[in-house]
């Protein structure tokens, strides 16, 4: 914009700059006032020597100063090809370049060179829009020889963010112990310690004589409190490699008692090795299922909340409508005990189990209890759930208990409590279990606390005045057990090391029938049932938080409906859903070459890979040019052989994505009948194979293959 000023007006003319380039490129392109020569090998082209040093410092050093290149009519560039010479120059008059996967790593190489760090920038966030987790440490490897930190920095996002994924692929083989090391260690890798483990083995075992001396240093970045315990048990524990080294077995024995012995805390034997947290890529979310909405309906539905969006999401539905039934969280899956089924005007008392995963989004039946029993109390403990109370089949008060192991898969009858409760508020700390309050068969309150021993098998009862919770919750809060309302706001906090109560701020309502869970250090509340200022009882959709800190209550906003009677659940997982999601609408992969000055460099360095992953089956009419669709595969494969023998389709190997989006390599043995549009499995290859060539080859029968 022009601007005035006392003595005149100041013009500006945008457009005059851009219009000299381009009318000194056309002298450049016609040979007209060029000064100097610039050659890759035997090719030329001719230049300015005043724009050249007025674009970049290489030039500017070379043409203004001393050097015999100041002077010379041609100047040889070594190390630059003919094309990439033309695109630098044209882009040095137009300020222009196309960036492609034929041609960026050549640019980008000779931008720094010859020093245009905003080309070398934009060829920088090429390559990172161009990232996937097939060629990230290959994009590391290229920016460390480029020195391109941000292209570094982007490549290690990408990988520790997709690690499974990269585990899966043969760079990470190729990393030498103190890189693995950085990866293995890194707060911010996204995968399950399980993946990590294989991860580290699979290399160790790349190259073992050689790599067999890091496994200690290494083993100790798998964080094994983290790991699955059935995972641990049956691969890890009794794995030959690290029996053989006693420092691994030093680990392995302290993860072992930690994970599986029923000792209190403080003994000395299950301190836990060393203290770290979680990856960061993990997540708490809060689980609502179950119980009754809206106008007292029993519901199925399960919602899932995020802390870190605030949004509530549906998940899988529960399989059936059960009344009061319960539900604990044990490693990653949610266990939903008994209740009584309801459907079709029958209502009849269940043993059954079923098992939720939240990575797979599915529903399962699990091993069912021993009794059949509902309005019963679970609580999970380390790798059991204990099923305790209730009433059985026949309406009668049940005072039996029942433990769940989730190693061996068994339900076993364990000591029948003092005395039989319905609704009492559980919670397990220090190896105990306590029961308190509760009501009896005639729905007087019992002002019991009763306390099970888990490795003694006992019980034992207090008295209480402070006790006269009914249909409440209790949750651990630090070193305290919090006893949430119960036909009462009140909130009372209980140290079993002095057996002493403590008073908490009040909640807004007298609640029952509410679910509470703890997540962040924090209390978090949900629905239930109120009783009013007139003693009338209304359905809550409320959702409320108690910081311990504070001493104080805030609402985080309404639940998606009414609810009471359900569970309400943290479950601990990896935060990658959406990851996946996004990373599967990708529509191609990068693979990428690295050189040295030894190697040669490749013309197209980067090729695009089709997008595949699915198993779909599609038939082309070159005729009428149009798809028509056949019955899908069982898997969705990539990587796979495919060959016609007898009219039929027979599809061998590959690689298959499973249901949690994790890759497989396959052995799988298909046949496709295209009259009857179906598919059938002819067994399996006689091993796992993909990226193979599958051909049908007509010959004579008799023929033998070795003559």
């Amino acid at each position: 914009m022009d601007e005035e000023s006392p003595d005149g007006l100041l013009f500006r003319d945008h457009n005059f700059s851009s219009d000299l380039l381009r009318q000194l490129n056309g002298l450049r392109q016609h040979r007209i006032l060029t000064d100097v020569s610039i050659c890759a090998g035997a090719w030329e082209v001719p230049c300015h020597r005043n724009v050249l040093a007025s674009s970049s410092p290489y030039f500017r050093a070379m043409f203004c100063s001393n050097f015999r290149e100041s002077s010379e009519a041609k100047v040889q560039l070594k190390g630059i090809d003919s094309p990439v010479l033309d695109w630098i120059v044209a882009y040095v008059y137009t300020g222009e370049v196309r960036i492609a996967a034929d041609n960026v790593l050549a640019l980008m190489e000779a931008a720094s060179m010859l020093q245009y760090p905003r080309l070398f920038e934009a060829c920088s966030s090429y390559l990172q829009s161009q990232l996937a987790p097939s060629n990230c440490l290959g994009m590391i490897r290229l920016s460390e020889i480029l020195s391109c930190q941000t292209l570094k920095k982007k490549a290690r996002e990408v990988a520790l963010a997709y690690f499974p994924e990269v585990a899966a692929s043969a760079d990470l083989k190729e990393l030498c112990a103190l890189e693995l090391r950085d990866y293995l260690g890194d707060d911010g890798l996204c995968g399950e310690e399980e993946k990590v483990f294989e991860a580290l083995m699979a290399w160790i075992k790349h190259d073992l004589q050689a790599r067999k001396r890091y496994m200690q240093e290494l083993f100790q970045q798998v964080r094994l409190q983290y790991v699955h315990p059935a995972f641990f048990h049956h691969f890890i524990a009794n794995d030959a490699l690290l029996q053989s080294s006693p420092a691994c077995q030093t680990i392995l024995e302290m993860a072992r008692r930690q994970m599986f012995s029923l000792c209190g805390s403080s003994a000395p034997d299950c301190k836990p090795l060393w203290h770290v947290p979680p990856r960061s890529s993990y997540q708490d979310f809060l689980i609502l299922l179950g119980g009754r909405k809206d106008n007292q309906q029993t519901t199925r539905e399960v919602l899932l909340y995020s802390t870190q969006t605030g949004q509530w999401q549906s998940l899988a539905k529960l399989p059936t409508r059960l009344y009061k039934a319960s539900a604990v969280a044990l490693h990653r899956s949610i266990y939903v005990l008994g209740g009584m089924t309801v459907s079709r005007g029958k209502s009849l008392v269940s043993h059954n189990v079923y098992v939720f995963s939240l990575k797979l989004n599915q529903w399962r039946l699990g091993e069912p209890m021993l009794v059949a029993r509902y309005s019963h109390r679970s609580i999970a403990h380390k790798n059991f759930i204990f099923s305790i109370g209730g009433l059985g089949e026949g309406q009668e008060l049940l005072g039996s208990m029942e433990r769940y192991d989730s190693i061996c898969n068994v339900w076993e009858s364990m000591a029948t409590m003092p005395v039989g409760v319905l609704h009492p508020a559980v919670a397990a700390k220090d190896q105990r279990l306590y029961l308190f309050g509760g009501e009896d068969i005639m729905q007087n309150p019992v002002r019991l606390i009763q306390v099970y021993h888990i490795s003694r098998n006992t019980w034992f009862k207090m008295e209480t005045r402070m006790i006269k919770n009914v249909c409440a919750p209790a949750v651990v809060l630090g070193q305290r057990i919090v006893i949430v309302g119960g036909y009462t706001r009140r909130i009372l906090a209980y140290d079993p090391q002095t057996n002493k109560f403590a008073k908490c701020a009040d909640m807004k309502d007298r609640k029952m029938h509410h679910g509470a869970t703890v997540m962040g250090n924090k209390l978090y509340v949900t629905g239930g049932r109120r009783l009013t200022t007139d003693c009338s009882i209304e359905d809550s959709a409320s959702f409320d938080c108690y910081d311990p800190e504070t001493d104080t209550w805030t609402s985080q906003g309404q639940l998606p409906h009414k609810l009471f009677d359900h569970a309400c659940l943290t479950l601990q997982m990896e935060a990658v859903l959406q990851r996946k999601k996004f990373w599967m609408n990708r529509k191609h992969l990068w693979p990428i070459a690295i050189w040295n000055e030894r190697a040669e460099r490749p013309k197209r360095p980067l090729e695009a890979l089709g997008s595949g992953y699915t198993r779909r089956i599609l038939a082309y009419d070159p005729q009428t040019n149009k798809f028509a669709k056949c019955a899908d595969m069982k898997d969705r494969k990539m990587h796979h052989g495919a060959t016609v023998m007898g009219n039929k389709l027979y599809v061998t190997g590959g690689r298959r994505l499973t249901t949690d989006c994790s890759i497989e390599d396959s052995a799988s043995f298909d046949c496709y009948d295209p009259e009857t549009d179906t598919w059938t499995s002819q067994g399996q290859l006689p091993h796992k194979l993909f990226d193979h060539a599958c051909l049908t080859l007509q010959c004579i029968p008799h023929m033998s293959i070795h003559s």
